[in-house]
């Protein structure tokens, strides 16, 4: 690979960029309490590709609590959302699989605790 990199910067031959999706922000963010909120977004550094990315949401006895709806909320498709259920006050889990339009694949977790 370094090699083929070495050989297009001589050559002035085009080089694919190689990037990730990777959290930017999140809203709820990671450790906040929070009042409940009617749903969780998440922003990107790259666009995602919808259909292969998922945000799930659990309660501290591991039941999940979005509505499986994840859709985009942007126009560059860097920030997507997932709608909640009514969140009593409690410890929340997020666990996070994003793909870019690119087809790379990064993943992640946080929590957020609802209070009154």
């Amino acid at each position: 690979m370094k090699f083929l990199l070495i050989l297009a910067a001589l050559t002035g031959a085009p080089v694919a960029a190689f990037a990730h999706a990777h959290l930017v922000t999140a809203t709820p963010s990671a450790g906040s309490q929070v009042a409940a909120p009617a749903a969780l977004v998440i922003s990107y550094s790259e666009a995602l590709e919808p259909t292969l990315s998922t945000i799930e949401v659990t309660d501290a006895a591991g039941r999940r609590v979005d509505k499986a709806d994840l859709h985009t909320t942007s126009a560059d498709g860097k920030t997507v959302s997932v709608s909640l259920g009514t969140l009593a006050p409690g410890e929340y889990a997020v666990v996070w699989h994003a793909t870019s339009i690119d087809t790379h694949k990064t993943e992640g977790h946080f929590s957020f605790t609802v209070v009154k």
